[in-house]
């Protein structure tokens, strides 16, 4: 088998960049994620140093780095006290959707989009990205605090709302009747309440299903019943994520300990694939005629995310400072987003570049404003208490 020395060579490069600047990144306290997305920028189509022969692993590694995050994600919690803490939260689902989507649908309007073009910013707008805010949490050390619980709660409310629009819309997007759309939505719906139900009720099954002493074992069966899990769900649009997020919530005690020691290292090698994936479908030169209108767009948006957060947080009983960080966290758009520009793009020759902006905006901007926001001193507060993930913090 000849080996591909250009896939090779341009693949070493990416991953010995991404450790210098990952390194920096620690060096400065920060989130590596901004500077990932730059350095995708900077080898994607138009960049400085494109790198044609490493596309297709990168997107490929992309998929897998969400699949990943979401399923460490899933580790650190257990499924009954997720599931009560999503029952609290429907009324922030609410706030969440009416707040992040009507911006996106006035901005369609004032666009001159027609129906199907608002609808699609709507969802753009609406929707946070779970691979940088799953990221966020683990880089920051912030699983252990008390407003993580509402912030993923928000989350998985977002991607099983996600159920529902993705059928409709690429329905809508391809001129498919609407019986179509709406078989498409009972189907998604039906998986993901046929998952939730398998998880809680079965769940425990799962982890003795794939305990092994062996830790190559453990690995290989937990990353082939989440890919198996995740593809399923993506097959009926409910969310390789959600499948994956709900994997991990199902496997518990020593098993689940186990499982985050040996996934660590392929999380991170992916997730930064990830990060660099979506600098790397951005062509610098589609931004600048739509920058400005995105910049607007993501300064609205920005402040909605903040405002769901904190309610979110508030009904936990989350102090002030904790509410800031619940809503900063929040703000970061990226997948989902890119997903509804590839379903409707076509359609609109201004959404595509518009979106694209938008996301990378705020998926450069969401990790800066968490990572400051949650040291910012706000009147009134109390000083913090132990560091993030240490205890649960009361602030």
């Amino acid at each position: 088998m000849r080996t591909p020395v250009a896939l090779l060579l341009e693949l070493g490069v990416i991953l010995a960049v991404l450790s210098v600047l990952g390194t920096l990144a620690r060096r400065l306290t920060l989130s590596p994620v901004p500077l990932y997305l730059l350095a995708g920028l900077a080898i994607g189509e138009g960049g400085v140093a494109p790198v044609p022969a490493a596309g297709d692993f990168v997107e490929t590694g992309a998929a897998i780095g969400v699949v990943l995050l979401l399923l460490a994600l899933g580790l650190e919690f257990s499924l009954p006290e997720f599931a009560v803490g999503v029952r609290r939260h429907v009324p922030s689902a609410l706030v969440d959707l009416g707040l992040n989507s009507v911006p996106g649908a006035v901005a369609g309007w004032l666009l001159g989009m027609d129906g199907i073009g608002i609808l699609a910013l709507a969802g753009a707008t609406y929707i946070s990205s779970s691979g940088i805010v799953a990221r966020l949490l683990s880089d920051l050390r912030r699983l252990g605090n008390r407003e993580t619980p509402a912030v993923l709660s928000v989350l998985v409310m977002e991607d099983c709302a996600m159920a529902v629009y993705l059928p409709v819309l690429a329905v809508l997007a391809s001129g498919g009747r609407w019986w179509q759309a709406v078989l498409g939505v009972l189907v998604a719906l039906g998986a993901v309440v046929l998952a939730f139900t398998v998880s809680y009720r079965w769940g425990h099954h799962v982890g003795r299903l794939v305990a092994h002493p062996d830790a190559e074992q453990l690995l290989l069966r937990v990353l082939g019943l989440t890919l198996i899990v995740a593809a399923l769900a993506e097959a009926v649009h409910a969310s390789a994520a959600v499948g994956a997020f709900l994997v991990g919530l199902t496997l518990t005690g020593e098993t689940a300990t186990r499982t985050r020691a040996v996934l660590g290292p392929l999380r991170d090698l992916f997730a930064a694939v990830f990060f660099l994936a979506i600098g790397l479908s951005v062509d610098p030169g589609d931004l600048l005629p739509v920058l400005p209108a995105a910049l607007a767009l993501a300064a609205v948006t920005a402040v909605t995310k903040v405002a769901t957060g904190h309610v979110a947080a508030a009904r936990d009983g989350v102090g002030r400072r904790g509410r800031l960080r619940a809503g900063t966290v929040l703000i970061a758009r990226g997948e989902f987003s890119l997903v509804i520009v590839g379903l409707v793009g076509t359609l609109h020759d201004g959404l595509g570049p518009l979106v694209t902006a938008y996301v990378f905006v705020l998926a450069l901007a969401g990790p800066l404003l968490t990572r400051f926001a949650g040291a910012l001193p706000l009147r009134g507060t109390r000083p913090p208490g132990p560091p993030p993930g240490t205890a649960r913090q009361e602030t």
